[in-house]
């Protein structure tokens, strides 16, 4: 097998288990390298580490929850994170803000593009914003 087939099935299977306990190990033992090389593989194929990675994978998911109305505790939980207070902190690495901004954000764009489609808009006014 070569590496980046390895590599590529590691990636798979964060993928399909994001939301469970991965270790480097099981990880290695797919791609059949050494815990280290695996590592060094990995950052060098996908440009993060494999935790990066899978931080990335779970914040994505709890995105899409948290945009769909479930709230952050069940969030947490649903996408691997050990607790609320696990997740607002990978969350606000990742994302520069808390999941109650990103909520509050998303509804205020939401908000404002349903004000741009139904609000007619005079002349004047579109000249001003241009």
């Amino acid at each position: 097998m070569t590496q980046s087939l390895g590599l590529n099935a590691a990636r798979a299977f964060i993928e399909a288990h994001f939301d469970e306990p991965v270790t480097l190990a099981q990880l290695a033992a797919l791609s059949a390298l050494s815990v280290s090389r695996f590592a060094t593989a990995f950052r060098q194929q996908y440009g993060s580490s494999p935790y990066r990675y899978l931080c990335g994978l779970r914040i994505q998911r709890a995105q899409m929850l948290l945009l769909e109305g479930v709230p952050g505790s069940v969030v947490a939980t649903e996408v691997g994170f050990f607790d609320q207070s696990h997740f607002g902190r990978h969350f606000k690495r990742c994302c520069g803000m808390t999941p109650s901004m990103f909520i509050e954000r998303a509804g205020a764009n939401a908000a404002k593009r349903a004000v741009a489609v139904t609000a007619p808009r005079s002349a004047s006014a579109i000249t001003s914003s241009c």
